[in-house]
């Protein structure tokens, strides 16, 4: 297989696969479709995606609300560490408070693997409106939590339950509608979780200066719930759904494909540092003399930095290659740790790594699902991203504990785990070169 060209080679895979052995198609292995394509052709062919449109437009909107209210809440997990530590939990460590967003982190990522089943066996509309419920009911439920339990229970656990179900279906829906310019598309969408990182923290600081904690979740969670009922009228893909008897051996055939494998393993171990920046930069820079009225900026800035770097990369993705310029953006974000986070003491130099780490980060984060669409048969999509993420949930389940950890062996100081967040992402991005090289060799071609 030549994955320099994987969108053509995956296509003609499915026509066969759409096939009977005497040539015509099989009307029980080809999926039903939502748009007007003639009688007798592959909807998965490359000239049937519409690459716009009215339809696809309004699903990548809706997908954008779908991320700007899960993953851009997930982003703002570093104004909650910095709260927390200095309200509620005082009395708790800062590794006993970052298991809040961990577990915020590990359950969206974990709910993919069943998320991703009922996507593909039932459409989004369904998962959408459990987890808009859940999502907002965890936010509601955390409002009026005073004890570590309560907030740990409604917003640890309850609201990435609806996240779960949000995040997943969003991705998925908008690669049914792009082809050419998939990894664009994508990016808009992931920018959407960029977005509400710029507005939440800002928002929600603003809040609680004005109204207090409790209404600042009830405000919050009211704008993600008429957000969410947009997403619930447009989301959609451009397949109906086609219910397929769950089979063990769709997982493990996904493990017997070395790019797969490969790429998970690249992606696991970026996660083991990606989420530490986001997690403690706010506290960090107040450690080191920053106004805490101009920290609490840093992860607002942070996060629009990464609006452009879900979008540019993508572009840019779509001309030269995801796995190459995936490749690019990783590197950049461990080597920002160590040679600006690290020695940076000053206001300017925090708040320039703010910008430049959520420029290369938000490009990983927006590429990976585009990288999954890259190598995997379109109407597995759901069950492949879906499997991918719930390995996922385990670095970032254990990544801003192990932060802590290591900011307390440090005495509280920060030059351990800006350290180990800079070698892991490293590590992370060489393995996406190990992958590179397995699938093409040293060639520099698209891929």
């Amino acid at each position: 297989m030549q994955y320099h060209d994987q969108e053509s080679t995956t296509s003609n895979q499915d026509l066969e696969k759409a096939s009977a052995p005497d040539g015509s198609h099989s009307d029980i292995v080809e999926p039903t479709t939502k748009s007007e394509i003639p009688r007798g052709v592959n909807p998965w062919d490359p000239s049937q995606f519409p690459d716009g449109g009215l339809k696809a437009w309004l699903v990548v909107a809706g997908s954008f609300s779908c991320l700007f209210c899960s993953f851009g809440w997930i982003n703002c997990i570093g104004i909650f560490q910095d709260y927390y530590q200095t309200h509620q939990l005082k009395e708790f460590s800062p590794s006993t408070i970052s298991w809040i967003g961990s577990l915020e982190v590990a359950l969206m990522l974990f709910g993919g693997l069943f998320v991703g089943r009922i996507y593909d066996n039932f459409g989004p509309r369904p998962l959408l409106i459990f987890g808009t419920f859940f999502h907002v009911f965890g936010l509601m439920m955390t409002s009026i939590s005073t004890e570590y339990y309560q907030i740990l229970l409604a917003q640890g656990i309850c609201s990435p339950i609806g996240i779960a179900c949000l995040f997943t279906p969003a991705t998925n829906s908008v690669v049914t509608w792009f082809m050419k310019r998939r990894a664009f598309a994508i990016g808009i969408v992931a920018s959407g979780s960029s977005l509400g990182g710029v507005i939440f923290p800002i928002m929600f600081n603003k809040l609680i200066a004005e109204v207090g904690f409790g209404w600042a979740m009830r405000i919050s969670a009211f704008l993600i719930l008429a957000m969410l009922i947009f997403a619930i009228l447009t989301v959609e893909p451009r397949m109906s759904p086609l219910p397929t008897p769950f089979k063990v051996s769709q997982y493990t055939q996904a493990l017997k494909e070395w790019p797969f494998v490969l790429t998970t393993i690249s992606a696991f171990l970026f996660y083991l540092g990606l989420f530490i920046p986001i997690n403690y930069i706010q506290t960090q820079a107040i450690e080191f003399g920053m106004e805490a009225s101009l920290a609490a900026y840093l992860i607002p800035i942070l996060n629009a930095a990464s609006i452009f770097g879900r979008v540019c990369p993508g572009y840019a993705a779509d001309k030269i290659g995801k796995y190459n310029v995936n490749i690019i953006t990783c590197f950049l974000s461990g080597i920002m740790c160590l040679a600006l986070w690290l020695p940076g003491n000053s206001n300017a130099a925090i708040i320039v790594f703010a910008a430049l780490y959520g420029f290369s980060s938000g490009a990983f984060v927006s590429l990976l699902f585009a990288l999954i669409a890259q190598i995997s048969d379109m109407r597995e999509i759901g069950m492949r991203s879906g499997f991918m993420c719930a390995i996922l949930a385990i670095p970032s389940l254990v990544s801003n504990p192990i932060g802590g950890a290591l900011i307390t062996h440090d005495h509280g100081q920060f030059r351990d785990v800006q350290i180990w967040a800079g070698v892991i992402m490293l590590a992370g991005a060489c393995m996406f070169v190990v992958t590179r090289t397995a699938m093409v060799g040293f060639r520099f071609v698209k891929v």
